[in-house]
């Protein structure tokens, strides 16, 4: 429910055919919603942090919204076919200060996440999602994302979602994080360290939407379990000052409104 699902309007290509058979537009329905959620202050954090919780989906007309996990970040569906979708995916991820860890690691800055996502609806209520994104600055890494939803929904009166999710990053990402390079081991005594790629977390995921009656307004949350693993488990910054067990929960208030067209 945290992503923006837009289709691109080929006007040019179908101009003839709306020429020759023309369609009113039909009205948006524009579903916005603004909470707080409780999460990590940064990967491998023992403590959490309040952040933000923002929701936004459009559908046309009455269709439903599309389903969105909490964790989809921004994705637009360029290619569909079918069950089939493939668009570009964008995110920001969580930066990190000395202050957050206690000791002079080094400042990882907030990252702007670029790359791509696919998805496929194995049926009505099963979906399986992957995205691959480059960090343009901060991490500056590669991060990949599977996982899986099952959906529990009654059109727009509800919608739950439970599903387990596979994390894997590269070198980049991992020694950011996870890392302590031979200055911040003398700096804090911490043995240096120095992760390579692969999976580095696995996790439990659910999230849901519940319209209250007939009304505009509804409730949407989230929570999370996250368990770090590999050498991001391995890491005496994780060891030693954070924790391999990761939560995020959250909760926030919807509203509906059309847009004429």
């Amino acid at each position: 429910m945290r992503s923006i699902l837009l289709t691109p309007l080929l006007l040019g290509l179908a101009g003839g055919a709306l020429a020759a058979d023309p369609q009113p537009p039909r009205d948006l329905r524009v579903r916005v919603g603004l909470g707080a959620q409780l999460k990590p202050k940064y990967p491998g954090a023992d403590s959490q942090r309040v952040a933000a919780l923002p929701s936004i989906d459009i559908a046309k007309g009455d269709d439903e919204f599309d389903f969105g996990a909490p964790d989809d970040g921004l994705g637009i569906p360029l290619i569909k076919s079918g069950r089939f979708t493939l668009g570009p995916s964008a995110a920001i991820a969580n930066g990190r200060k000395d202050k957050d860890v206690g000791v002079p690691l080094g400042r990882v800055k907030s990252t702007i996440e670029l790359g791509g996502f696919a998805q496929v609806e194995l049926t009505d209520s099963l979906r399986l999602r992957g995205f691959l994104r480059k960090g343009l600055n901060g991490h500056d890494g590669l991060v990949g994302d599977l996982g899986v939803d099952k959906i529990w929904r009654n059109g727009d009166r509800y919608v739950f979602s439970l599903g387990p999710r596979v994390l894997w990053s590269d070198a980049k990402y991992q020694r950011a994080y996870f890392g302590v390079s031979r200055a911040a081991a003398l700096a804090t005594g911490l043995p240096a360290y120095d992760p390579g790629s692969g999976i580095h977390a696995v996790a439990l995921q659910g999230g849901g939407l519940k319209q209250f009656g007939k009304g505009p307004f509804g409730l949407f949350g989230i929570a999370r379990y996250e368990r770090l693993v590999g050498d991001a488990a391995k890491s005496p910054v994780v060891r030693q000052l954070g924790s391999r067990n990761q939560y995020t929960v959250g909760l926030g208030l919807s509203y509906t409104f059309r847009v004429k067209r």
